[in-house]
């Protein structure tokens, strides 16, 4: 179970905080929700069963932070998660993806997140591994490229003698010369142990990070079949043969820093049960599995007469309904019951109402939340207090150029001030509409960049004033006039 299940609401609350402005009901009802999930894990297995999640359904305009929420929870999470747009699926039997997806699409969330735990629990074992096969490709070892190219049989299906009862078949290499010679053996064995440790010291130094060597890599491509399909599945050639196919492989030239994070990867996933780690990671997709459903609104139908010849949006719902209740969904890695994930619905609801979902799928949304407009004091803090704010992000990446830029108080309440009445004469786009501003703002200083004239710059209200004064002046009347 991940850190973050045991942090409590308020904690939670908090580290959302840190990114997201206001939305306080909705930030409490996903912390409570997460919350849940941890409760119920202290439960008896008994007890467990009976608790299923309360579904969560996130209702207001585009921009006001719905998604930002779900994102913000897949990154400081700690648990299967998956985001998907309604819009993307159709009826069942028309061109789309079959809602099944979004179920396989957790679960391989959840392999690669188990995956990567358990590698990381390998990386000190599979390091010196690495290290050793570093300086196996400095300082090669004569014996085993003695005889046979490579130390092997010149016949391809050399390995099937190693199967009982095979090797009559496939008698050994009587071209193949003797691995070493007797004579000296021992002087060249100490002359060879000697370089490898300076070697070793040296690798440790960190002197030889630039010097290039040939490693032996696994070919991912050359094993794998494509089957094609809309999941675009691919089989691996030794799971159907199991290990009597050895693993296929290149060589690559690299330099030691990069061969070192090649090796490490690849050693510490041969180190790994991969039938342990399947089985965690779907029993985790199981009992801690997220999914946030965005454009939920999309699928939602407000018309109220006969439908035409075209995909029913409602299909599209009572396809996905079934998810939702508790259902098996057959994945590559076997069963995997929905029963106790977690379901985060979201939509603007301009057009369609929550009400204009079928009722069983509302059901299954039992809290609603209710997230606000943005106000002009809320911009104002989404320019300036998130870890990300905006207004930081812009003077990073222009000190990057070695211009220091500075805002006033008086510039962030007119920048906000613009981005707020746009969006009440215009379109409502939320946050967004600063990501408009600040970019229209700024766009001559960047153009202009990088110029060694320029080193400080200070953006005040006099500046925004003239930037945005086409804009302002502006008087569209005509959206008024028929």
């Amino acid at each position: 179970m991940g850190e973050f299940y045991n942090l409590t609401p308020k904690e939670i609350v908090a580290e959302l905080d840190k990114y997201i402005v206001g939305q306080d009901s909705a930030k409490k009802s996903v912390a409570i929700a997460l919350r849940n999930r941890h409760r119920r894990n202290q439960l008896s297995d008994e007890m467990r069963e009976e608790v299923t999640p309360k579904n969560i359904l996130m209702m207001g305009p585009t921009g006001c932070g719905k998604t930002e929420i779900a994102r913000r929870l897949a990154r400081i999470m700690e648990a299967p998660f998956v985001k998907v747009e309604a819009t993307k699926f159709t009826e069942v039997g028309y061109v789309g993806r079959d809602v099944d997806s979004i179920i396989r699409d957790l679960v391989e969330a959840s392999i690669r997140l188990t995956k990567q735990q358990k590698m990381e629990e390998k990386y000190k074992i599979a390091d010196e591994i690495a290290e050793e096969k570093i300086v196996e490709a400095i300082i090669p070892n004569k014996k085993k490229n003695a005889g046979a190219p490579g130390g092997q049989s010149d016949n391809p299906f050399a390995f099937l003698s190693n199967l009982p009862g095979m090797s009559q078949y496939f008698p050994p290499n009587q071209n193949q010369q003797p691995l070493y010679d007797d004579g000296g053996a021992a002087q060249n064995a100490n002359e060879l142990k000697l370089a490898r440790e300076q070697v070793k010291q040296q690798l440790r130094q960190g002197l030889l990070e630039e010097q290039m060597i040939e490693i032996d890599v696994v070919d991912t491509k050359g094993n794998t079949i494509d089957i094609g399909g809309n999941e675009n599945m691919s089989i691996s050639i030794g799971s159907i043969f199991g290990d009597m196919v050895p693993q296929k492989m290149k060589k690559r030239k690299l330099k030691v820093k990069d061969a070192r994070k090649v090796l490490r990867e690849q050693e510490a996933q041969n180190l790994l049960d991969m039938d342990e780690v399947t089985a965690e990671a779907v029993e985790n997709a199981e009992q801690n599995g997220i999914v946030f459903i965005d454009e939920i609104d999309k699928i939602a139908d407000s018309s109220e007469y006969g439908r035409g010849p075209g995909v029913s949006r409602e299909g599209v719902q009572r396809d996905i309904l079934p998810i939702v209740e508790g259902s098996v969904v057959n994945t590559k890695y076997g069963p995997v019951k929905t029963d106790h994930m977690l379901f985060i619905g979201a939509g603007a609801f301009h057009v369609s109402k929550p009400t204009d979902l079928i009722p069983e799928l509302q059901g299954r949304f039992p809290i609603r939340v209710e997230l606000e407009n943005l106000t002009k004091e809320a911009l104002k803090q989404i320019l300036t207090v998130p870890k990300n704010a905006l207004v930081t992000q812009h003077k990073m990446m222009l000190e990057t150029e070695g211009v220091k830029v500075d805002f006033t108080e008086e510039a962030i309440d007119e920048i906000a001030e613009i981005a707020y009445m746009t969006n009440e004469q215009n379109e409502n786009i939320g946050a967004r509409r600063l990501h408009t501003v600040m970019e229209k703002l700024l766009e001559d200083l960047s153009f202009a960049l990088p110029d060694p004239d320029i080193t400080e710059v200070t953006v005040d209200k006099a500046y925004v004033l003239e930037k945005f004064a086409d804009k302002l002046s502006e008087d569209d009347l005509d959206r008024y006039i028929l």
